[in-house]
Formats: structure tokens, C-alpha cells, sequence
């Protein structure tokens, strides 16, 4: 039997392992940060300076701007239906999640160095 690849397949696995990815991540996210606001500012800076959670943070950014861009032009594919608005929209919010992206990882790293 063969199987047909289209590209809303694909988009829509990419979807769900992102959000599956996401899970860990905000779990973890969340108890350290819950643990470390606790303890004041300079307790927060040293957990950042570590490179276990300095990873944690740039996959947990890298992976929550990837997944709300792709349910974004989900969205926008569904219900815009102006054709040039469509695409000009989906163009704004790759080049917004990329801006954002790259902005919190380097303000991570500018942490983390």
C-alpha cells in the first residue's frame, strides 16, 4: 500500500512533536523558576549561568517560538482568506518568531557568558 506524502501531513506531525518537546521543558521551567524567584535575583543569575539550564532555555525558546508559528499559519491559513493578506501575515510571523527567537537566546547567552 502506498502512502501519500503532502506537506499538511508533515506540518501537522511537526506540530505535535513540538508540543509534545514543549512539555519537559515548561514542566522543568516552571519548578525552577518557582524554586529560584524564591531565593532572589543573584540566585537567579547563577541558575542561568549554568550550562544545563542555559540549554534548557535556548531549546524551551527555540521550540515554543517553532511551535507558536506553526498554529499561527495554521490559523491564518484557515481564516484569512484575502490572498495577499494571507501571505503578508504568514511572512510577519516567521519574521517575528526568527526576531524573537534569536532575541531571547541572546539574551540568554548574554547571561550565560
Amino acid at each position: 500500500m502506498k502512502t501519500i506524502k503532502t506537506p499538511g501531513i508533515t506540518h501537522w506531525k511537526l506540530q505535535r512533536i513540538s508540543a509534545i518537546a514543549m512539555i519537559p521543558l515548561v514542566l522543568w521551567f516552571v519548578t525552577s523558576l518557582m524554586l529560584t524567584i524564591l531565593k532572589g535575583y543573584d540566585s537567579s543569575i547563577n541558575w542561568l549561568q549554568s550550562p544545563f539550564n542555559a540549554t534548557g532555555l535556548i531549546l524551551l525558546f527555540g521550540t515554543l517560538y517553532f511551535h507558536a508559528s506553526s498554529g499561527l499559519q495554521v490559523v491564518i491559513e484557515d481564516y484569512v482568506h484575502h490572498e495577499g493578506l494571507k501571505i503578508a501575515s504568514l511572512i510577519l510571523i516567521k519574521l517575528l518568531s526568527v526576531l524573537l527567537g534569536v532575541l531571547s537566546i541572546l539574551c540568554v547567552l548574554k547571561i550565560y557568558l
